[in-house]
């Protein structure tokens, strides 16, 4: 795709355009009885469906039951641990949810749904019924996929702040008190798993902050994959900002006048295949130990660990291995009828698990709702993913795409000739504008998601 024609793409993605085929049916009423649609989660996607959901039809219930008064998102967490923006930057309350919408909002913790009578119990003995429920749990961790981590070794020694809150804060206390000659060891984890990103354009920001104030620190990445998202325009930027060696295995594609190193730069990266898988770690050590026998010192260690479904999607018995399956034409679990899973927890195939991912899933399924509620016929829907990550404050990479359903397979596809990540010889200008998109696409989506 043309630079240009892709940064119009980009931009009329960012601006919350593209949202589903299947648009919004009119206020057609509901008679004296109305339908009562339920959805378990406040995040990104709960939050959207619910938005979407009265915008598509004032006179539905709509009630979104929520453990959190305040929601902390994880999108934007990176720029907290480099003290650009502060925590409470990044939490949200839904204000404008209740009073805009008119969406009702039950502060509690779901503790069983009988999908039989559609009844659901709280944790303070209340009951809920629904005629059609949405559930967006978000996700989970695996404790024991790697020897001697576990969920108090994350809460005490290495944090994955994968979850913004304290975890957020305890890697920031970590880093702000990492030596200036220190080590840094980032262990990403294996697919899928939320914001596929996020990792390197940690990795990214925390570089650019020890230029300024701890110049002679190090950024390990210890990678169980040999490739990730953006990965080729992330790396030619780290190339160009600093002086990363980029591996002979990602040189396919890179402009002439990259930089050659004699020695590793702030960042390193080992990938799976070359020794970067971790099968051990030991915190009273801080060490971590690769499938190799190679052990690595860090002075902070950003452990990011495998991911699953959230438990409430367990306990619901919504999932099959980790994931939550769903008929893609309108998001409802193939394992009980009436309940629609969306956002990381389902299997949305080739989408990535991303914030702006459980938007879109949400406004689809907010438009099929109000079809079935209606005995109406679904529509043929479509889905986006836009993410732009910062590589440093002036420099930013991007990916963007469309989705459609496949109907022989039954699967989400990619839409031919859509989307693509960011171009490795786009200019300075191209990349700064990117940086630039970065924060506008922030506030869009947030404003689109809550506001």
């Amino acid at each position: 795709m043309p630079h240009s024609d892709r940064r119009a793409f980009l931009k009329f993605l960012a601006a919350g355009s593209v949202m589903s085929s299947a648009g919004l049916a009119p206020n057609l009423g509901f008679g004296q009885s109305s339908p009562h649609v339920v959805i378990i989660g406040g995040g990104t996607g709960g939050a959207t469906a619910a938005k979407y959901l009265k915008m598509g039809d004032e006179t539905i219930r709509v009630t979104v039951i929520e453990a959190n008064q305040i929601y902390r998102r994880c999108y934007g967490s990176n720029e907290v641990l480099t003290g650009y923006i502060d925590i409470e930057d990044i939490a949200i309350t839904y204000d404008a949810l209740q009073g805009k919408y008119g969406v009702e909002f039950i502060f509690d913790t779901v503790m069983e749904v009988d999908p039989q009578t559609r009844l659901i119990t709280l944790k303070t003995g209340g009951k809920v019924t629904y005629d059609r429920l949405i559930v967006s749990p978000g996700i989970d961790f695996i404790w024991d996929g790697v020897e001697g981590y576990s969920e108090d070794v994350a809460q005490n020694a290495m944090p994955h702040s994968w979850k913004a809150g304290e975890q957020t804060l305890l890697l920031k206390r970590q880093i702000d008190a990492m030596p200036d000659n220190g080590t840094m060891i980032i262990v990403p984890p294996v697919n899928p798993y939320r914001c596929p990103p996020g990792p390197y354009e940690r990795a990214s920001l925390m570089s650019e902050m020890f230029q300024k104030i701890k110049p002679k620190a190090k950024i390990l990445i210890l990678d169980p994959k040999d490739g990730f998202a953006k990965d080729k325009p992330f790396m030619l930027g780290w190339n160009r900002l600093y002086d990363f060696q980029i591996p002979e295995s990602k040189m396919d594609g890179m402009p002439e006048d990259i930089n050659t190193y004699d020695q590793p730069g702030m960042i390193e990266w080992i990938s799976g295949s070359a020794g970067g898988k971790v099968e051990a770690v030991d915190a009273s050590a801080m060490t971590v130990t690769t499938e190799f026998g190679d052990t690595f010192h860090g002075d902070v260690i950003n452990f990011i660990p495998a991911q699953k479904a959230a438990k409430l999607a367990f306990d619901m018995d919504l999932v099959d291995g980790n994931w939550c399956p769903i008929n893609h034409l309108t998001m409802e679990s193939t394992r009980h009828a009436n309940i629609h899973v969306i956002g990381d927890s389902c299997v949305a195939d080739v989408m990535p698990k991303s914030g702006y991912s459980a938007n879109t899933q949400a406004k689809v399924v907010a438009a099929q709702i109000l079809h079935l509620l209606r005995e109406e016929e679904p529509e043929e829907p479509t889905w986006s993913n836009v993410c732009f990550s910062r590589v440093s404050s002036e420099y930013g990479v991007s990916v963007g795409g469309i989705y459609r359903l496949d109907h022989e397979s039954g699967k989400i596809i990619s839409t031919k000739g859509a989307g693509g990540v960011s171009p490795l010889d786009a200019s300075h200008q191209f990349n700064r504008l990117e940086a630039l998109y970065q924060e506008a696409w922030m506030e869009n989506f947030v404003a689109d998601s809550f506001g």
